[in-house]
């Protein structure tokens, strides 16, 4: 068996669980308020922990020398709702005022470095301008994705009306915070072939739900089962950043596997799920049971049905591996993409400045054209157009062609025929569930798994997360829906993390997804399936620009380009539940940086 942690051998390991008293869920508790033991079932025997109080401390900078203090500014300097980024010397914190109390906290996101300062500030909670990540001000705790990390805390006091920091250097430094978490139990009478959760995937949801059981106490055994030969890894650069090697991109290092006794088993498929018998079977043959299952295997990418699709040089991208092979055969040679996707798109922006010619072919008239509309589409392709790469719309391939087995041309069906050195095919995705048929898990017509806003399946015990499933939009009446974003899946792990913990949290978050294309970014949120008009604010031939999507009298989505923070200010409405009217956003277009923007604050419908 292969595997970063594979059949561990049983050791005794010392309990040591801290849990701070706030993070506790009310499940935890006793009548009297006082903490009770949990307990978890494994193959029918009860085991128990009990949580400890870790209260903080009142000096929690434990090294003298590891601290700095510092005025940073008069308090009548900053209004409510204001945020400044302030310089303590050996690194930055985020300063901000709110309901006339002062926070502070790390100044940038964890995620991707982005500004936070440039963030949206609302009810006690800050808002990533580039992807959405939102971080609560008085702990630093993230409570929207992306990203893993918190931001680090750091203690404010006021003297004589000037407001000082006291920070930790190396808290500034890194700019990051790991919550704390839970260790495993483990007792000598394990059974290897037997865990309380198993998560079969190794993406955002599985990581995100292991971390968050973690971090809610939970100490019993963890698997996690992957197809994929690494660690988890930042999976979107695949396509961003093309010659990324794998430790580059690892979501959590080896030790951080080892730390917190989250068992990875590498280059393992589960063949099928026994939900009778609780226990997932696995294609060398080897089985496992489980008391809480996750489903999390996301997609599997579609290959070409043309002829001459099995020539060599062609390429799905579902690996670093294949990342870097494509990067490496593209340098100064000729590429052919097939799908203008968001794939497809980032995979032909990276390779531009590197082969020798890229040429886009696309069944649609315009890329992006369902999501993002006919005009921004054209916008975007205009961009492409600029950096020398060629689109062939509404056609389709009809023939790869080979000469001594590998890739020398692409037919496409309107007749054209493009010199190839290598191909990418980006034409879409089908959830990788094919192994669960048979299971009696709710799969629906096109093979998603069917959660519901708890992200459990139909059988008890069984939960589901990612881009393998369809589950109820809060944000479109509970529309259910298959959303493959990374910021999503990693709502989707902790929703699911803590229900397995009976904490009957239902999913709400806003769907927030970027790309990045020749330096530049779109960013969106909402969902606009089925979108009936566009309310454009900007100048798209600029490539500045918001744009409003409508169904109905209704904003249903937003995405923009060089206009931020405005896709985290719509998203922050969305969050809490307001709707935002499609005359709102008409007359804000109409009217310009003068238009009334209420809608925005919370002040209007």
């Amino acid at each position: 068996m292969g595997g970063c942690f594979s059949k561990p051998k049983p050791v005794e390991v010392k309990i040591e669980v801290v849990i701070p008293e706030k993070e506790r869920s009310k499940e935890e508790m006793s009548p009297n308020g006082k903490a009770s033991p949990l307990i978890y079932k494994v193959n029918g025997t009860a085991r128990h922990y009990h949580l400890e109080d870790h209260p903080i401390a009142s000096n929690p900078y434990h090294n003298p020398k590891d601290v700095v203090e510092a005025s940073v500014c008069h308090v009548k300097d900053l209004e409510n709702g204001q945020m400044r980024e302030v310089d303590l010397g050996c690194g930055k914190a985020l300063l901000i005022k709110e309901s006339g109390e002062f926070h502070a906290v790390g100044h940038k996101c964890p995620h991707y470095g982005a500004p936070l300062v440039k963030g949206v500030l609302s009810k006690g909670r800050v808002r990533c301008p580039w992807h959405g990540a939102c971080f609560n001000i008085s702990t630093g705790d993230i409570e929207d994705f992306p990203g893993l990390d918190s931001l680090p805390r750091f203690q404010v006091k006021i003297e004589k009306e000037k407001v000082y920091i006291r920070a930790s250097k190396q808290a500034l430094q890194t700019q990051r915070r790991t919550k704390m978490m839970a260790k495993c139990i483990s007792l000598s009478n394990y059974n290897l072939s037997s865990t309380n959760v198993l998560i079969i995937g190794a993406g955002a949801a599985g990581l995100v739900c292991a971390e968050t059981l973690r971090q809610e106490g939970f100490s019993d055994r963890i698997v996690m089962c992957t197809m994929d030969r690494h660690l988890p890894y930042d999976r979107p650069k695949l396509s961003k950043s093309m010659d990324s090697h794998p430790e580059q991109i690892t979501l959590r290092p080896k030790e951080f596997f080892r730390t917190y006794d989250i068992e990875v088993l590498t280059e393992m498929q589960v063949a099928a799920v026994d939900i009778k018998n609780k226990t997932a079977v696995f294609k060398d043959g080897f089985k496992m049971e489980y008391n809480k299952l996750l489903i999390a295997t996301g997609n599997t990418p579609k290959a070409l049905s043309c002829k001459g699709k099995e020539v060599e040089n062609v390429f799905n991208i579902r690996t670093p591996e294949d990342a870097n092979r494509v990067v490496k055969l593209a340098t100064s040679k000729n590429v052919v993409i097939v799908g203008a996707s968001f794939l497809g798109m980032e995979v032909a922006a990276y390779l531009a400045e590197r082969a020798h010619s890229v040429s886009l072919v696309e069944l649609e008239e315009v890329p992006f054209k369902k999501f993002f509309g006919e005009k921004v589409g054209r916008a975007v392709m205009k961009m492409f157009e600029s950096n020398r790469v060629k689109f062939y719309m509404q056609t389709e391939v009809s023939e790869l062609r080979e000469q001594e087995g590998k890739l020398k041309e692409v037919v496409l069906k309107s007749g054209k025929v493009l010199r190839a050195d290598v191909c990418v095919v980006g034409v879409g995705a089908v959830p990788a569930t094919g192994f669960l048929k048979q299971s009696g898990i709710n799969i629906d017509s096109k093979g998603f798994i069917v959660v519901n806003k708890m992200m459990q399946t139909n059988i008890p015990g069984v939960f589901a997360a990612g881009d393998a499933v369809t589950f109820p939009l809060a944000l479109r009446n509970n529309r259910k829906v298959n959303i493959p974003h990374w910021q999503m899946a990693h709502m989707h792990g902790r929703i699911a993390a803590l229900n397995m913990l009976a904490h009957g949290m239902e999913i709400s978050t806003v769907p927030y997804v970027w790309t990045a294309m020749f330096g530049k970014s779109i960013r969106y949120a909402g969902h606009g399936e089925g979108f009936d008009d566009v309310v454009i604010q900007g100048d798209l031939d600029e490539l500045k620009f918001v744009a409003f999507y409508t169904k109905s009298d209704e904003v249903v989505a937003v995405a923009s380009m060089n206009y931020d923070p405005i896709v985290s200010k719509v998203t922050e409405v969305l969050s809490a539940g307001r709707t935002i009217r499609k005359r709102d956003v008409e007359l804000f277009v109409r009217h310009g940086k003068t238009g009334d923007m209420s809608w925005l604050t919370g002040k209007g419908s």
